[in-house]
Order: C-alpha cells, then structure tokens, then sequence
C-alpha cells in the first residue's frame, strides 16, 4: 500500500510518500517540500499570521493534489511545536480543514519524542539495548531512552535551533559575546534533564537524528547521503566544537553554500550546533550515531502497527479524498 505522511514543522512543510505494511520496510516513494518558516509569522501576541494561516493552507492543498497523483491511499498529516505553540491554533486548524479537507493533528513534544524514538529502535533494532535518541527541530529538542519500543523517558525542551536563532542572536553571524552567553544559559536549562537520564541508566547506544544532527555530521566528515541510508556516520563532540569555531564566523548565505546544508536552514545552523553540543556535555556523550529514520517513519510504522495487514484497514475512511486526519488515540494506545 501507498501512504503519505505530511508533516508541518517550523521551517518546512514535507510531504513523504512510501510504500509499505505492516511488518515490511517503509520504502521511500517521493519527497517534497514547501519552506514556510512558519515560527517566524508568530505575531507579537504570539499568533499564526493571517499571511502565514493562508501559506499553510496553499501547501497544504498542494501536498494533497501530490499525494493523490501518486496514488497514496491514506494521507497522515500533522503538525508540531510552531502550530501547537500558536494561541490561534485551534482557528488554523479549523481554517486549514474547511479550505483543503485535511485535518491536521497537532503532535506534543512528548509525542514526538515517543514517535521518533519507535522509528530509531525500529532501524537499530533490539541489539542496540538501552537506546538514547537525540532530535533537534526548529522549535524544539527531544530525548528519549529506553530499552523497550515504548521509551521509559521521553521529554521535548523548547530549544530548538530556530528558537535559540530568534530569541538569542541579533546578529548574523552571531557575536562572540551571544554565542558565549548562549552556551552557558543551555547548560543551564539542560542540567535538569542530564539529572532525568540518569536515573534511566547508562544507555548502551546513543543516537541522533534529524536535519540539524545530519548536516552537522556532514559537515565534520560524515558521508554524503548519496551514499546511501545505511552508511555508518558519526558526530563526535571533538568534531563539533571544532565545527563551531569556523562556521559560527560565517553568514547564513554563506552557509547556505557548503555542502549538507540547506538554504532554508542555513540561518539556523549555528544554534542548532549549540544546542547539540550542550546537550552532548550535558549527557556526557562523546560520540553520536546518526539514523536516517525520525517522526516521520515513526508515524508511519505506528499507523503500520494498528492495522491488521488489511488494505481496508489501514485506509478506514482516511483516503486522500476524506478527513485524511491521523487518529492520535491509535498512537496512544502503545503508551
């Protein structure tokens, strides 16, 4: 079967497409992209504005359209800490449902972190043991550690690297003074949550995942994804501060040119390089391994997880043409 999985993040609205079911390897069909940067039409009083509503909405229809050409039978939308953030959410999400017929869900944090940690322990599998999963998105960072599919910890911090971009740097690029003001107020916010891990244990694999973690990697030597999924990378905390020193000097449009760094990201480079640097020493973590699987394939392989291997199942009145809404009651029912 064909699915879709739409997801509304801070800079981006992606659509993938795979084929796959229950118990088979997600296979990766086509990916698209409209950049909306939505966290940065937040109004002051801290609305989604009418510009940035009715950019959603257009992406949103569009993604659609692209999802039926392909013949997707199900189409999951949801939408993260920008939307779940915004006071307005509720009429964006209304707005979003009467123009284009898709009902986005609004993930929390917690179920972000749940998700993308089901999608690592999927890819690693059992062996990997006590496993901590790393993720860097644009307004927030979520841990999660366990042993089983379901983590013991899951936790989502507001410190993503657009946010840390937007609230704590005015220039670009940043200043000495804000980027040494930065790293000591993360320390700070993160010693709590190092406190949290450890009671968990000691994890036997440690894993990131996401944009900002893979373009870091990339750009301390990690294999290039023409490479292919299932080459070994790696992001060491040696590796990261040396990163940090040259591009934390370089503007965003010059970033924007090195190679595993997109433009729409570029801007937020830095901060994203931050936040995982201070979440590496506040877990005393060396070394990270990269996955190429994150939330998107954990609600894929979630939704997988409910139906019965059934093609009727899965599409229970949810195709393309209906509601396409992901029910998070089926998500919670592996809590």
């Amino acid at each position: 079967m064909r699915l879709g999985v739409l997801d509304v993040g801070s800079n981006t609205v992606h659509l993938l497409v795979v084929d796959a079911h229950r118990g088979a390897h997600p296979t990766p069909m086509h990916s698209e992209k409209t950049v909306l940067r939505l966290a940065e039409q937040i109004t002051k009083n801290n609305h989604l504005s009418k510009q940035g509503a009715q950019a959603l909405v257009a992406a949103i229809e569009e993604a659609k359209v692209s999802a039926a050409k392909l013949g997707c039978e199900e189409l999951m939308a949801f939408a993260t800490s920008a939307v779940r953030e915004a006071d307005n959410s509720s009429e964006v999400l209304r707005k979003v449902a009467d123009e284009t017929g898709v009902e986005l869900t609004v993930l929390s944090g917690v179920d972000e972190a749940r998700l993308t940690f089901l999608a690592v322990r999927r890819w690693f599998g059992w062996s990997a043991g006590q496993l901590l999963v790393l993720d860097i998105g644009g307004g927030s960072l979520e841990v999660a550690m366990g042993i089983d599919e379901e983590p013991a910890l899951a936790e989502s911090l507001p410190l993503g690297a657009g946010r840390i971009t937007r609230t704590r740097f005015a220039h670009d690029p940043p200043t000495r003074s804000e980027l040494v003001s930065t790293s000591a107020w993360l320390e700070d916010q993160l010693a709590p949550l190092a406190k949290r891990v450890a009671k968990v244990g000691v994890p036997d694999r440690v894993v990131a995942t996401s944009k900002t973690f893979r373009s870091l990697a990339r750009l301390t030597g990690a294999a290039p994804s023409a490479a292919g999924p299932r080459v070994r990378r790696t992001l060491s905390q040696t590796a990261l501060r040396q990163l940090i020193a040259f591009i934390s000097r370089m503007e965003a449009a010059d970033l924007a040119e090195l190679e595993g760094v997109s433009a729409s990201r570029a801007h937020q480079l830095a901060g994203g390089a931050l936040v995982a640097q201070a979440a590496m020493r506040a877990l005393s973590l060396e070394e990270l391994e990269i996955c190429p699987w994150a939330l998107r394939e954990g609600v894929i392989l979630r939704r997988l997880d409910h139906s019965n291997g059934d093609e009727t199942t899965v599409r229970r009145g949810r195709t393309t043409g209906d509601s396409n809404r992901l029910d998070l009651g089926e998500l919670d029912q592996a809590r």
